[in-house]
């Protein structure tokens, strides 16, 4: 009996020490509303900025926001990065799931017995335990399993950190192309209007003819068409950034934004440098290889199922007068039909996935960083000739504005030189803009910042807030 009533007292503080279930309710209009309600002037915002890069920022807000801060609003902000977070959880709770230990199994017989065969009352009862026992070391590969999961899932956020990086980066160049092509517009479209004003004066005194009136007005209404999608194309830009970061655009309005460094363009890096970036540095192909490494437990532990755990059983019986204490075995599975077989090819053809998958990988990264250098080199040349280019059409217009100055050159000669070297400004913005545009391309396929001034932050240390 005193047996049976230790049992009961384990079986007891066993339940008492149980987790219990806490309701956290969410509700679409609580969610929509703490998204209005995001600042970028937020002091745990700020908190965070502080943690992660080791300096303070007086007074708060800063009066210029680059393309760091901006980034780390996005990692701070970003719902990818949260799930990719939430995820890595997960992930992590799967390591204690595997390893934990199989409970004991108590159980409760009775029978009662009639005629009574003994001198004792008529029934038999006792509690036993089943004890199971693993063997061939079958928790420690399903613990290499999951840690190996979770460290996919951790590498995942990396990833995800680098994505979040190049949204805010495309969002925040196509930003500074809108700003520059609209200055460039503005000036352009000014120029035109005088144009018209100068060539419909002249056609009244004889000096043009309709045909030049209607040329210069359709330049001009078409410089002022250019002008207004610019200045739509940066409204754009500004609801896609804040897309990126992860607040509303409302959240973006006073803030004055540092191009920081679009307007020049870095050197291509060494094809082999490249390559190795992007072989050792890539956090999707590290994460893949998690997944074999997981893939290969799997199998180990497939194998290791080829062997039997064991169940021990003791346990006390009162039988109809007579005490009995057991300590046998429960059971032992013989594997007579079946020696896991299916499992393990199973668990061999997942790794063979897991081996192609992650070779199919590399060659795509492979694939694609040739091309982005490749697209690079061709930007960069394009910028060289573009500057070239751009510096003749200021030589044309710097001698129009000396011939202006000393008598030489009438009013509209020299505007329409303004007018054709605001167009050239607006060519070389394009080269310079479709060259950043295959930098960042460049940057993506290797995981990796052309410029040490960019946002060199850890993505891989991006777990908590």
């Amino acid at each position: 009996m005193r047996l049976a009533s230790l049992i009961a007292f384990v079986a007891f503080a066993g339940v008492a020490g149980c987790t219990t279930y806490r309701p956290e309710p969410i509700a679409a209009a609580q969610l929509a509303q703490e998204f209005e309600q995001r600042s970028l002037a937020s002091e745990e915002f700020r908190a965070y900025v502080v943690r992660a890069t080791g300096r303070d920022f007086a007074p708060w807000p800063p009066a210029r926001w680059n393309r760091e801060l901006l980034t780390l609003a996005a990692f701070y902000y970003s719902p990818a990065l949260d799930l990719a977070r939430a995820q890595w959880g997960t992930a992590k709770a799967g390591i204690d799931v595997a390893n934990s230990i199989p409970n004991p199994v108590l159980q409760l017989p009775f029978q009662y017995n009639t005629p009574n065969p003994g001198p004792g009352a008529p029934f038999t009862w006792g509690p036993s335990l089943d004890i199971p026992i693993e063997t061939a070391h079958k928790r420690g590969y399903r613990v290499d399993q999951a840690s190996h999961l979770s460290e996919a899932a951790r590498l995942a956020i990396g990833n995800e950190a680098w994505k979040v990086r190049a949204q805010v980066r495309d969002a925040l160049l196509a930003l500074y192309a809108a700003r520059e092509r609209s200055a460039f517009l503005s000036r352009k479209a000014g120029a035109a209007q005088q144009i018209v004003q100068m060539v419909t004066k002249r056609r009244a005194v004889g000096e043009n003819s309709g045909p030049d009136v209607n040329a210069a007005v359709l330049a001009a209404t078409q410089a002022e068409a250019d002008l207004a999608a610019s200045r739509s194309a940066e409204q754009d830009a500004r609801a896609q950034l804040a897309a990126a970061i992860g607040v509303p655009v409302a959240a973006l309005n006073g803030i004055e934004f540092d191009p920081g460094g679009f307007g020049t363009v870095p050197p291509a890096p060494p094809a082999a440098d490249a390559q190795r970036d992007a072989i050792l540095h890539r956090a999707d192909l590290l994460a893949s290889l998690a997944d074999y490494a997981a893939a290969e437990s799997a199998l180990q532990l497939e194998v290791a199922k080829q062997y039997p755990d064991i169940h021990l059983g003791p346990g006390y019986t009162y039988d109809t007068g007579t005490h009995k204490i057991g300590f046998g075995l429960a059971g032992i599975t013989l594997p007579i039909f079946d020696q896991n077989q299916g499992g393990t090819a199973q668990a061999e053809a997942k790794r063979r996935e897991a081996a192609a998958r992650t070779t199919a990988l590399q060659d795509t990264i492979l694939g694609d960083l040739d091309h982005a250098l490749a697209r690079y080199r061709a930007g960069l040349d394009a910028v060289q000739l573009s500057a070239r280019h751009l510096a003749t059409a200021r030589r044309q217009l710097d001698s129009q504005a000396a011939g202006f100055a000393a008598g030489n050159t009438d009013r509209l000669t020299f505007t329409q030189a303004s007018a054709d070297y605001e167009a050239n400004a607006i060519a070389h913005l394009d080269a310079v803009v479709a060259a950043q545009q295959a930098a960042g391309a460049l940057e993506d396929a290797m995981q990796r910042p052309l410029a040490s001034g960019a946002a060199n932050e850890s993505l891989t240390q991006q777990e908590s807030r």
